[in-house]
């Protein structure tokens, strides 16, 4: 049974070496003077559908289901991180993100997108843009400096990550960051125990 009215979403994470050549690369960035509220590195992860912000119980209950049968079918896959950008753009930032390539990702995001709408989701309406969130930007102070930093690294390679899970994420909010506990974990097939 889980909770009622959560925030939450579904997820994947990169392996801790993927993860620590990221934060390797955020840390000097971290201690320049900016408006940005830089990710912690145990949120690190690649959502594939945010579920939203007071979720039902009976509707996770549902997409649970669909989820274990999507992982029965779905084989483990690389997933590699490279690139540096920001949404909406370098000029005008709101989000700052690494990169993410697969390629199976956007069949898994297809059916887990299937999958919600079936247990009684409404339908994603934005674009996926599959990447990994390393900051949010508050104000644009300090902002050419962290752009100047950040220039070199458009097309930085982290690394590959092997994908054999998914999971089913609890979100709270907090002043500073928010805390991510895994409600279920699916197995994709064929995956290897770690």
């Amino acid at each position: 049974m889980f909770p009622d009215r959560i925030r939450a979403f579904v997820a994947v994470r990169l392996n801790a070496e993927v993860e620590d050549e990221i934060a390797k690369f955020v840390q000097p960035l971290r201690e320049l003077p900016s408006g940005i509220r830089w990710v912690r590195l145990a949120n690190l992860h690649l959502t594939l559908r945010f579920l939203g912000n007071a979720v039902d119980s009976n509707l996770l209950s549902l997409l649970d289901q669909h989820l274990n049968q999507i992982a029965k079918q779905t084989l483990p896959f690389a997933l590699q991180a490279r690139g540096i950008g920001a949404f909406p753009n370098l000029q005008r930032p709101r989000t700052i993100w690494i990169g993410l390539v697969a390629e199976h990702l956007t069949q898994l995001v297809r059916q887990v997108e299937a999958a919600a709408e079936q247990a009684g989701f409404a339908p994603e309406r934005r674009l996926y843009a599959p990447h990994l969130t390393i900051g949010r930007v508050r104000d644009l102070q300090g902002w050419q400096q962290i752009r100047q930093a950040l220039g070199p690294s458009t097309n930085r390679d982290f690394g590959t990550a092997p994908v054999s899970e998914m999971v089913l994420y609890r979100s709270t909010l907090g002043r500073e960051t928010s805390r991510y506990n895994a409600l279920a974990r699916y197995r994709l097939a064929g995956g290897v125990e770690t």
